[in-house]
């Protein structure tokens, strides 16, 4: 189900067309960052060398291989890479959806996702099983049922990819990782349900909680790791084997915190995002950039007064989680967004704030015009910054005011003197809809 409707614009350009838009500057980030692995496959190699897993599959063995719905830089290849390694094992490998609720909460769905992500049968040389049932491997102290894809249980083991990075709605010692993949996203909908269940309060405890219980009752052999530099590149790839897994996770936790890129502004007034995803972020922007976060459990980045976002990112099928943290948005985006899709994710994780409908404007030019009419920059020139999305930070505008901060920015260089913001007849970014297009 899409959303439509229709808008009382003429007010909305009294109020809003005598709002100037700050001219803005193209910045670059020259952060230094570690440097991204060229050579995927003779990594992934390496490491099934180093860390001796390849006894524990025998020639003829089912292997499933969880992949989730997170937008990894050069996912397609990691995961080619896996199965080839797997298969000179003289293993059966296939690919499972290991993603919770997202995809809408269906085997179709998550198909798609996966599809979204590069990752095809023809792609990474595997077939791809997907489907919603799970298997109760037993009970944590707590009670909680421990569940997980039933067709993987059904295989004589299972791996995973999963990517280690801060979360974006809770903090603890385990966050967006190995063993989060294990809790919620091999437990699909139903294990990402018991797993939320007690609000992300909760989480930190919940996720090793669960985790050790599929750990010591599932045949997982082993988490490949993956850890992201500041262009989202990766830059390590880790086999973890089954049994080190809570042990080692950690450390890579910290690591990737200090890998994580950052907008170089810790206040402004507002923050124009050009696009949202599930590609991009459980969130549709990572909180961790934006400072904005769907839970009070979670908190960094930078104080951003008011925040807009203009689009919703076609590979998120209509997914718009996430535009609740917004404060301004697009009648483009609202169009684009299928509840069918985004709100399975809410009701599972039982925080619907992110799947809330901000204030929605007829185009670009207004959405932004509100941003600024609302942030309180009063008798001053608005601090405002436009970034593509938080996966891409490499490059992005920041307004006149903030041009002697940036120029004391070591991490930051001026590639392009302000200019106004170039919008079409219908008020929308002449750059932004050209990408559209």
């Amino acid at each position: 189900m899409h959303i439509g409707f229709e808008m009382p614009e003429g007010i909305l350009h009294q109020l809003l067309d005598p709002v100037a838009i700050p001219e803005m500057a193209r910045v670059r980030n020259v952060a230094p960052t570690a440097a991204p692995i060229e050579d995927i496959g003779a990594a992934v190699h390496e490491q099934m060398l180093r860390s001796n897993v390849g006894v524990r599959f025998q020639p003829g063995q089912r292997v499933a291989i969880g992949v989730g719905s997170r937008g990894i830089g050069k996912l397609a290849e990691i995961v080619a890479a896996l199965v080839s390694e797997l298969r000179a094992l003289g293993a059966e490998p296939f690919i499972f959806p290991a993603m919770g609720s997202h995809g809408g909460a269906t085997a179709e769905g998550q198909r798609e996702v996966l599809t979204h992500l590069g990752i095809t049968p023809e792609r990474v040389g595997a077939p791809i099983e997907s489907q919603m049932e799970t298997v109760e491997v037993g009970k944590a102290a707590d009670g909680t049922s421990v569940r997980l894809d039933r067709l993987a249980l059904a295989a004589d083991g299972i791996v995973f990819v999963g990517r280690i990075k801060p979360h974006t709605a809770f903090r603890g010692t385990y966050e967006s990782g190995l063993a989060k993949m294990i809790a919620i996203g091999l437990g699909k909908q139903e294990g990402a349900a018991a797993c939320h269940a007690r609000g992300f309060g909760e989480m930190a405890r919940m996720v090793p909680l669960l985790a050790q219980v599929a750990l010591a009752k599932a045949p997982i052999r082993f988490g490949l790791a993956v850890l992201e530099n500041a262009h989202d590149q990766p830059y390590k790839l880790l086999v973890v084997p089954a049994e080190q897994i809570m042990e080692r996770e950690p450390a890579l936790l910290e690591e990737a915190k200090q890998a994580m890129p950052r907008i170089a502004f810790k206040h402004f007034d507002v923050l124009v995002i050009d696009e949202i995803g599930k590609n991009i972020s459980g969130d549709g922007a990572d909180p961790n950039i934006t400072g904005r976060y769907p839970t009070p459990h979670a908190s960094g980045g930078p104080e951003v007064n008011k925040q807009v976002v203009l689009d919703l990112c076609d590979a998120s099928d209509g997914n718009a989680n996430g535009i609740g943290t917004a404060d301004f948005t697009t009648v483009r985006l609202a169009h684009k967004m299928d509840l069918g899709r985004t709100y399975p994710n809410a009701l599972t994780s039982t925080v619907p704030r992110p799947v809330a409908l901000p204030m929605v404007l007829p185009s670009d030019r207004l959405a932004i015009a509100a941003g600024l009419l609302t942030c309180h920059a009063v008798g001053r020139e608005p601090r405002l910054v436009r970034i593509k999305n938080t996966l891409s930070l490499d490059e992005y505008w920041i307004s006149r005011s903030l041009l002697a901060e940036a120029e004391q920015e070591a991490t930051l260089s001026v590639i392009s003197q302000p200019q106004p913001m170039a919008f079409d007849q219908a008020g929308n970014l002449q750059d932004l809809q050209a990408k559209i297009r």
